[in-house]
């Protein structure tokens, strides 16, 4: 018989899992932290800082922002880059259990463009001669002006990363570093060639901890996996079945995080809409009884909240919303909704807490939802 819990159990299992529950581990640093993870989302917006940062940040704290890019792209290699639940960076120790997905990806045997045969081996052979390189270096990204028109070079060299004969270890100005995986990441892990069904229960348990508690459809979104893999792997995973109470659907946990009942002090902080908190939006919404949406692609016109909306945190529960922007050194919230009085002390030291941390010494509220609750958000800042 499953084992039951409730909601809220649930919820601060979860919050544990994501590091969010407690106070702010910086043991080992952003390495730790993107193990503990499982994976940390890329994305190439960038409003108060990168996406990846603002992961790093909300779990660590203030930590320097060098620190953190420099955490990620550690040398020894600690990490690369690769395909998850989007664009990705993952330990290094991850490498073999996304064969399964290279093996797929080669058996198809194209990108969303045809590979030009005679391109990807002129571009392993400057690999080869002339060590790491970007896409500028490879004569640039683009074939015309239009984002989807990409030059034969990055269309062969994306291919080559999707199949393993290419790694990225490195971004610099947020551009990928190309280099052949043999000088990159250890013979060890390169030599060590899992079944799918061995990579499919791998990925599943990693999910399943950095999860905590969650249903299939949980499990498959970590990794852009199907429903019918995690089913397949949650046994061999190590995940044990739970009923949790108003969740409609199956789900399993983590066993150790069953055995030891999460306390702590709750992190207050603002959330990068693609941190892996909050990035299901169906399990956003079962968890927290929050809709978020990111409306950075929405026509501005028919925006709710803005153009790049950070959930807060506060108490173990999504509590508002903010719009951010810089202007020059200050941090301006240009659209703020609140959940309710209780929500505004947190949210002012959760701005002012990011402002700091991005250099901006002063904070511009700009539109406030409820209007009645701006001049009180407005005083909480200047305490």
């Amino acid at each position: 018989m499953a084992d039951p819990l409730s909601a809220d159990e649930a919820r601060r299992i979860a919050l544990r899992a994501q590091g969010l529950l407690g106070a702010p581990d910086r043991r080992g640093g952003v390495p730790a932290m993107l193990q503990r993870l499982g994976m940390v989302q890329l994305d190439t917006i960038s409003v108060l800082a990168r996406s990846h940062e603002l992961v790093a940040y909300a779990r660590l704290g203030p930590v320097g922002r060098r620190a953190v890019e420099a955490g990620y792209w550690s040398r020894p290699v600690s990490a690369f880059e690769y395909w998850a639940h989007a664009a990705c960076i993952l330990p290094a120790d991850q490498w073999p259990w996304f064969a399964f997905r290279r093996r797929r990806l080669r058996a198809r045997g194209r990108r969303w463009h045809a590979v030009q045969p005679q391109v990807r081996d002129e571009v392993l052979a400057r690999l080869h001669a002339d060590g790491p390189l970007t896409t500028g270096d490879l004569g640039g990204a683009k074939a015309s002006a239009e984002w989807w028109d990409w030059s034969h070079a990055k269309v062969a060299i994306e291919w080559l990363l999707d199949i393993g004969d290419v790694a990225c270890v490195e971004r610099r100005g947020f551009r990928r570093v190309y280099d052949l995986p043999e000088r990159v990441l250890s013979r060890e892990l390169l030599d060590h060639d899992p079944s799918d069904d061995e990579c499919l229960a791998a990925l599943v348990g990693i999910a399943g901890r950095a999860l905590g508690v969650a249903t299939a459809a949980d499990l498959a979104e970590y990794h852009r996996l199907t429903q019918a893999q995690v089913r397949g792997a949650v046994d061999a995973a190590g995940l044990v079945e739970v009923e949790v109470q108003g969740w409609a659907a199956r789900a399993w946990a983590d066993p150790v995080a069953l055995a030891d009942p999460p306390r702590g002090r709750h992190r207050t902080t603002l959330l990068s809409p693609f941190d892996s908190l909050i990035f299901d939006r169906a399990r956003t919404q079962r968890l927290f009884g929050f809709t978020h949406r990111l409306e950075a692609y929405v026509p501005k016109a028919k925006r709710v909240h803005g153009y790049f909306v950070m959930p807060l945190l506060a108490g173990g529960q999504l509590v508002g919303r903010v719009d951010p922007k810089r202007d020059g050194t200050t941090l301006v919230a240009r659209q703020v909704s609140v959940d309710g009085p209780a929500a505004v002390a947190p949210l002012a030291a959760a701005l002012r807490e990011a402002a700091q941390w991005v250099g901006c010494d002063h904070v511009v509220i700009e539109r406030v939802e409820p209007a009645a609750t701006a001049s009180a958000l407005r005083a909480a800042l200047l305490d």
